[in-house]
Parts: structure tokens; sequence; C-alpha cells
């Protein structure tokens, strides 16, 4: 897989975090009750994304599917 791909799927992966950390803002500026069963899942779904993501251990499965940091090159450039 070349590095601009590895480099477009971690984006992609990284907005959903992003997403899920501000989610509970979202909820809350919208006016949207945060007790509607839906609403609370998704809040408990976004809250455990982001704590997964930020472990060191999902790091180290990115690298070992192929997308880890570190560029093919290994000098870390494009």
């Amino acid at each position: 897989m070349s590095p601009a791909n590895k480099r477009t799927i971690r984006t992609v992966f990284q907005g959903a975090v992003a997403f899920a950390v501000a989610l509970p803002a979202i909820v809350d500026a919208s006016g949207i009750p945060a007790s509607l069963p839906w609403v609370a899942s998704a809040l408990a779904v976004a809250g455990g994304l982001a704590q997964v993501m930020a472990l060191p251990a999902v790091e180290a499965l990115l690298d070992r599917v192929g997308l880890g940091l570190a560029d093919n090159n290994g000098d870390g450039s494009a």
C-alpha cells in the first residue's frame, strides 16, 4: 500500500475520532436531550472509540495491518 493511501485511511480514522470527541458538544449545542436512548448510546460509543484510539496497542495493530505512522522508505519523507 502506498504511503499516500496509508495517510488517507489514517486521516479517515482520525476524523472519526475527532467527531467522537466533539459529539457531546454537538449534542449539547443542538438542544437534543442527552437522555434519549439513541443519543446516550451514541455518546457512550463515541467516548469508547476515543479512548480506544488513544491506546498504544491500537498503533501497534495499525502497524501490523500496514497502516503504521512510518512511511515505507523509513526516512519520514513522503
